[in-house]
C-alpha cells in the first residue's frame, strides 16, 4: 500500500483502538551493524491526547535528525505504553539476525506490562506472541504506534552503542552505532573485532578467517 504524508492512526483506528481494543506497534533498530545488540519497542499510544508538537513529529526514526529523536523518547515514554526488548550479539550469531529480531521484539510486547489486542509489526514478519500480530511493510512510515516504537527503539540502542564506545575507543560507534561505515570497516580492520561484534557477519567472519 503507497501512502503520502506522515504516519498516521488510521492502521490502529481500523482495528478499533478507539473502541477499546489495545493497539501496539512494534518496530526494531539494529539490523545491519557489524556489532552491538538488535533492541525492539513495543509501543501503544493513546488515541487522543497526545501533545500536537509529539503528534505532528513522530515519523519513521530514520526520517528524523537524532536531536529530534532524543526530544521525542521521553516524551513519547511519558504519554503512551511503551516498552523496549533486546537480543544479544551472542543470541545474534547463535539463531541469526532475523530471528533475533523477532526475539527482541516478543521481548518487547511481553515487557509492556499490558495485554494488548493486535500488534501491528513492521516489517514481512512478525514474532509469535501471545496477542494476534500482523505484518505491516513500511510501517514505520505508514503507522504512528510503529513509528513511536522505531523513534525509542533508535534512541535506546544509539545509548547502549555509545557507552561502549567509551570501553572500545576507535571504532566511532558514538557515531555509527556500529553499522559498517568506512570509519569502523577501518578500525575492524586495524583493530580487530571486540566481544561485541558479530561474528556470524560476513565483514567479522572473514577477518577471524584470516587471523587463523
Amino acid at each position: 500500500m503507497d501512502r503520502n504524508g506522515p504516519p498516521d492512526f488510521s492502521l490502529e483506528l481500523e482495528a478499533g483502538h478507539a473502541g477499546g481494543r489495545l493497539v501496539c506497534g512494534v518496530d526494531e533498530v539494529g539490523r545491519g551493524p557489524l556489532a552491538g545488540p538488535v533492541v525492539a519497542a513495543a509501543a501503544i499510544l493513546p488515541d487522543r491526547g497526545l501533545p500536537p508538537g509529539v503528534l505532528d513529529a513522530i515519523d519513521d526514526s530514520k526520517a528524523i535528525p537524532r536531536s529530534l529523536r532524543e526530544e521525542l523518547a521521553p516524551l513519547l515514554l511519558e504519554h503512551g505504553w511503551i516498552a523496549l526488548g533486546v537480543a544479544s550479539v551472542e543470541e545474534i550469531d547463535r539463531i541469526n539476525i532475523l530471528q533475533a529480531s523477532l526475539l527482541a521484539m516478543g521481548r518487547a510486547v511481553e515487557a509492556l506490562g499490558v495485554a494488548a489486542d493486535l500488534a501491528l509489526v513492521d516489517g514481512r514478519h512478525a514474532p509469535r506472541l501471545a496477542c494476534p500480530a500482523r505484518a505491516v511493510v513500511g510501517g514505520d512510515a505508514r503507522c504512528l504506534s510503529i513509528a513511536a516504537a522505531s523513534i525509542v527503539a533508535k534512541v535506546e540502542r544509539d545509548r547502549i552503542m555509545a557507552e561502549l564506545a567509551i570501553r572500545h575507543p576507535g571504532y566511532g560507534w558514538e557515531r555509527n552505532a556500529g553499522y559498517p561505515t568506512p570509519e569502523h570497516r577501518a578500525a575492524l580492520a586495524r583493530l580487530g573485532p571486540t566481544p561485541h561484534h558479530r561474528r556470524s557477519f560476513a565483514p567479522v567472519s572473514q577477518l577471524l578467517a584470516l587471523s587463523v
